[in-house]
Parts: structure tokens; sequence; C-alpha cells
């Protein structure tokens, strides 16, 4: 068994030529990625920017523990510098030379000043004027400290990087909106899209603002990840702006499709309303002669052409002409729903009214075509269907016409008519209103 010191067996001169090799990549290494973070951009831009929030108090935390990092790296390389200046003495070391080696190489040799040691997190106990570190545990605590600020650095500047210029994009596709929202006169105050656009600004300002001075309040870290910046950015805010642009640019694509095609729908919508008047002027004449004609009827009344859409119509046109488009895209809209439905109301109209001498000339038909059949056997002539065709047939062409009246006369002919040519009895028919 070797002789021994505090720091446990003392090292040969193998040992010791390997661990200085290990402890100089480490060194290396170590120096490599200190100087990465000091040049990382997102470390300058944190020292350089006005921080408020999560981030400002993150940042003062790691300025601390960068500030730590390198004071332990530099009392790393003082031990280590020391150590290869005792192994550079002698080709073969002595043996106190290697007593002071392994005490360097593995004892709490690293003594760093107290207000550094204060700083770090983990140290345990009051405040010291120093504290003691192997080599090993130095390492250890600049793994830490080095990954613990290299997180907040790469999440800041990953906030920073995607962000601010997506904003910025949004930004510039807003303005341009915006200018294309005024030319159809669609502004704030005045149409729901213009006030969606001032909120859409204003969102977007705030949110720049926030993301500039406390990038980390946007920062989702990966769950289970241990690694530096192992997360993405918060982008709910600037998405449901983004969907919220989306829907103004589609409303003033609506109304810039009114712009385009209002003249032709104009036309349409002058013509339906036209062919609806024509339509009811036809249903008051029509009534007028059902009125002449038959006799015991309720005939509905016709109403008159609907003022308060001509009225409606004619404010459309002024619109256009004013290129008022914001207000004339939702006026069309309903003007097109009103014109059919006016136009299917005339119609209908029509249809109730004419509907008595449509059972007239249904009696009319059903009494000839019987009358034919008679003919076609041969019984044109029997006195009896003679006078129940001739009694119906002064009924039907009479006016006014009763028609109840002219329905039984024509029920008693078909009847006649059955039983002479051998048939059954003709069922009883529905009344005229059942009709």
């Amino acid at each position: 068994m070797g002789v021994t010191d505090p720091a446990g067996p003392v090292m040969d001169r193998d040992e010791v030529d390997r661990a200085l090799a290990r402890l100089g990549a480490e060194h290396e290494a170590i120096e490599t990625s200190l100087l990465a973070l000091q040049d990382h951009a997102g470390r300058r831009l944190l020292e350089g920017a006005e921080l408020t929030g999560v981030t400002e108090e993150r940042w003062a935390a790691t300025e601390a523990s960068i500030t730590l990092l390198w004071a332990y790296f530099d009392a790393y390389s003082g031990a280590l510098r020391t150590a290869r200046e005792i192994r550079a003495r002698r080709r073969w070391s002595s043996r106190e030379d290697l007593v002071e080696l392994t005490g360097l190489l593995r004892g709490e040799s690293v003594t760093v000043p107290g207000a550094a040691a204060a700083g770090a997190p983990a140290l345990p106990g009051p405040g010291r004027l120093s504290q003691s570190f192997s080599l090993a545990t130095l390492v250890d605590r600049m793994n830490e400290l080095y990954a613990t600020g290299l997180d907040m650095v790469v999440a800041a500047d990953a906030v920073w990087s995607a962000l601010p210029a997506r904003i910025d994009l949004l930004a510039a596709e807003l303005q341009r909106t915006r200018r294309l929202a005024h030319s159809v006169g669609v502004r704030p105050g005045e149409h729901p899209a213009g006030d969606d656009l001032e909120r859409v600004t204003r969102t977007l300002t705030r949110l720049r603002a926030e993301v500039i001075s406390d990038p980390l309040a946007f920062w989702v870290p990966a769950q289970g990840s241990s690694a530096p910046g192992g997360g993405r950015p918060d982008t709910t805010v600037y998405d449901r702006e983004a969907r919220a642009l989306d829907e103004v640019r589609r409303e003033i694509d609506a109304v810039l499709g009114v712009r385009q095609d209002a003249e032709q729908r104009l036309i349409r919508l002058r013509d339906v309303l036209s062919r609806a008047d024509r339509t009811l002027a036809e249903a008051r004449t029509a009534r007028g002669e059902v009125l002449a004609k038959i006799a015991a009827t309720e005939v509905p009344v016709v109403s008159g052409p609907p003022t308060a859409l001509q009225e409606q119509l004619a404010t459309a046109a002024e619109y256009r002409r004013q290129a008022r488009w914001h207000r004339l895209s939702p006026l069309l809209e309903s003007l097109e729903q009103k014109a059919e439905d006016e136009l299917q109301r005339a119609r209908e109209s029509l249809t109730a009214v004419t509907a008595p001498l449509a059972v007239r000339a249904e009696l009319r038909g059903r009494l000839d075509a019987y009358k034919a059949k008679v003919a076609r056997h041969g019984l044109a002539e029997d006195p009896l269907l003679v006078e129940r065709y001739d009694a119906a047939r002064r009924m039907l062409w009479s006016a006014p016409c009763d028609l109840r009246v002219a329905e039984q006369a024509v029920l008693r002919y078909q009847q006649a008519a059955a039983e002479s040519l051998g048939g059954s009895r003709v069922p009883e028919q529905g009344g005229p209103e059942g009709r």
C-alpha cells in the first residue's frame, strides 16, 4: 500500500501525466464554451436591453452566475498552471513533487475568494472569506453554472429571433390591409372590420414591446428536457392576431367583390323587383276578373308593390355612386334575399287569386270531356243528357258563375251519362273550396 495524504494515495508519475492531460482537455473545452457564451448574440442583446419582468429577474441571477463562472475558471486555470509548473521541474518527479501534485490534482486545493464563492447558489453554510474546492468539484460547478446561463441566453435569443421578425411581417401586412380597407371605406367606427384592424394594431404594438423587454415571458420550456435552450417560443397571442387579420382580409375581399360586381347585382335586383311588381299587377287584374265572373267566392286581397324595398334599392344605388362599398355590401345581401322573397310572395298571391278561374276551367274541361264520350257512344241526342248538359254549360259560361251550383250541375250530367252508358254511379266530387 503506497504512502497517503489527505488527498488519498500518492499518485505516480504516469497517473499525474494522465490527470494533467485530462484536466488540460477539460480546461480547453471549458474555455471554448465560456468564450462562445461570452460572444453569444443573445447574451450581448441581454446586456444592452432594457429588461422587465421574468427576464429582468433571471438575467440578474444569470449575470452573477456568469461572473462566478469566470472566477471559478480563473481559479481552475491557476491551479492547473501551478500543477504543470511543478511537474515540469524535473523529468522524474520526486516524491515531494508527487505528494504536492496529488494534493493539487485530487485535494481541495483550489481557493475561491469569499465574494465570488458567496455567489454560488449551491454553497452551504454562512458566508466565508474564501472557500476551497477540488478540481473535479470545480468542474462540476462550472458545468452547472454554464448550463443554467446558456439555457437562459438561448431561450431569450430564440424568442427574439422568432417573434419580433414575425410580428414585423404581420404589422407590414396589417398596414397594407389598412390602406386597402380605407380605399373601400372600411374605417374604425364605421365598419366592424375597421374596428378589428385597430384592435390588432394595438395588440401587435403591445406584443412587440413585451417580447423585446421580457422574452422569457414568451418561452415554453420543453417537458422532460434537460438540454440548455430546450423549448419553443410561445406564439399564442401572435397566432390569434394573425387569424383575426385573415378574417379582416376576407371581409375586405368581400367588399372589393361588391365594388366589382355592384352594377350587375343592382340590375338583377331591379329585374327581380320588376317581375314581382308585374306579377302583383297581374294578380290585381285577375282579382277584378274573378270578382266579376265568379260569384259567392272569397278572393284574397292583393297587396301593393313593396315601396320599402324600392327605397332600399335607391339607397343602394346611392351608396354605389358615393363609393361607400362597406355599406353597400351588407345592404345588397339583404336586398337580394328580400327581393326573392317578394317575387315568391307575388307568385303565391297570383295563384291564390286565380284559383276560382282554375276551378271553373277544370269544370268546363270535365263537362266537355263527358259530352265527347257520350257522343262516341251515339247518345248525343239523348233528351236527359242534352238537358243536363245545357244547364251545366249555361252556369259555367255565365257571369258571375256560382261554382258550387255549377259543380253540382256538372255532377248531375256525369251521373246521367254514366247511367246511360250502363256504368256505375259517379262518385261525389269535392267542392270548389276543397279543390
